[in-house]
């Protein structure tokens, strides 16, 4: 057992802690023990061995990496996503010098990314979404796809100096590792995986501009940016990433405008700016970017162009009033309006009168004795007038 290269027993239901005689496998080079129910904490020890994989991912860990791992200079993959790790990345991560796929995402570390890691010479891949990371994205971050470098090479030769001859030949590298690209996690393994480079630093609390030294990055394939608090332009240098793909900057507060010469993209097949505080005119509808809906830009209310609002740059036209419609503006009052409004108050008026009278008898009384007077004096001075007109012309009659 001492000689036991892989443990490779994903998938399997697995509970309780790692074990600590893990320890003593000098020559262990690959551990998956990915999606299980393995709790506890990291065992302090990893650091000892000469260990090339480590894939604990879709766990149930716990506790900090403080320094566990700082020490295996031959690690070249370490997957520790969508576990319950907690603390600050360590800053001695930048003694992994073989390290090129970096998953953490989908944990709750915290803290600000460590620009040590700009000092990892062969990093591929850096996953850190879902966790609670703030601070600033670091300007130095580098990746490196190695096109030409197959990954066993790599591995023989960071373990040249441990393993004996009589294994380098018998070991094999095949365990997949998982990262989001095009909104869709795929899974990515041997020479494929040697091709792959992005950065995903997604759903943090990261600020600042984006550094453009990010558009130098010209073989990443995904740049993920999106659900952060990140400010300021899009870089012009993104008009670089000529390998890229996949490109997420939503939910941020970016402003100013959409670099124009993004339309260079040829590869780009998954594009977002949505919900930032973008203006002016959308990249032209050519290329790749015909493809991108309005889904792509919205939350944008000061973006225009297609597939937005269309851009207005003259004046509307003046209305020529004619004289009716002077006439009319100069009074400032719709008279149609005007009478109907008057009409529904005066009948508001009498309902709430009758409710009033409805509802109180004393009132109700009150109304109706006044109303009898006003009656009975104006028969009675009706009547006083006409006798009194009737009797001035007979008099007249009878002077004729």
């Amino acid at each position: 057992m001492s000689y036991l290269q892989e443990i490779i027993m994903s998938n399997n239901g697995l509970e309780g802690p790692i074990p600590i005689n893990f320890c003593h496998l000098q020559y262990l080079l690959i551990l998956d023990l990915s999606n299980n129910n393995i709790s506890g904490s990291l065992p302090s020890c990893f650091g000892k061995g000469n260990i090339v994989h480590v894939h604990l991912s879709k766990n149930r860990l716990k506790g900090s990496l403080a320094t566990q791992f700082c020490k295996s200079s031959s690690l070249v993959t370490l997957d520790l996503s969508d576990n319950q790790l907690s603390g600050n990345i360590p800053n001695c991560i930048n003694m992994l010098g073989n390290l090129s796929y970096l998953i953490l995402k989908n944990n709750n570390l915290e803290g600000k990314i460590p620009f040590q890691l700009c000092k990892l010479q062969k990093l591929s891949l850096i996953d850190l979404s879902q966790n609670h990371l703030s601070g600033r994205i670091p300007s130095c971050l580098n990746l490196t796809t190695d096109e030409l470098y197959n990954e066993d090479d790599r591995v023989a030769s960071a373990i040249s100096a441990f393993l004996p001859r009589l294994f380098k030949d018998t070991l094999s590298i095949g365990e997949p590792v998982h990262f989001t690209t095009k909104n869709m996690v795929y899974s990515y393994k041997g020479r494929l995986l040697t091709y792959m480079s992005g950065i995903d630093l997604s759903c943090n609390k990261l600020i600042g501009e984006i550094p453009y030294e990010i558009g130098h990055l010209s073989k990443i394939h995904v740049l993920n940016l999106s659900h952060n608090f990140l400010v300021g332009g899009i870089p012009s240098t993104f008009s670089n990433l000529k390998q890229i793909e996949s490109l997420d900057l939503s939910y941020n507060n970016l402003s100013g405008k959409i670099p124009p010469e993004l339309v260079e993209l040829y590869f780009l097949s998954t594009f977002s700016v949505a919900c930032n505080n973008l203006s002016g005119k959308t990249p032209a509808r050519i290329r790749q970017f015909a493809t991108f809906e309005r889904s792509c830009y919205q939350g944008n209310p000061l973006l225009c162009g297609e597939p937005m609002k269309s851009c207005s740059t003259s004046p509307p036209p003046m209305i020529q009033e004619g004289p009716t419609q002077g006439r009319e503006d100069d009074g400032f009052i719709d008279m149609g309006v005007f009478y109907v409004s008057l009409i529904v108050s005066y009948v508001m008026v009498l309902i709430t009168i009758a409710i009033v009278l409805y509802i109180n008898p004393y009132w109700r009384r009150a109304w109706f004795y006044y109303t009898e007077m006003c009656f009975i004096s104006s028969y009675h001075f009706i009547v006083d007038h006409l006798s009194k007109s009737r009797s001035n012309a007979l008099k007249n009659v009878a002077i004729l």
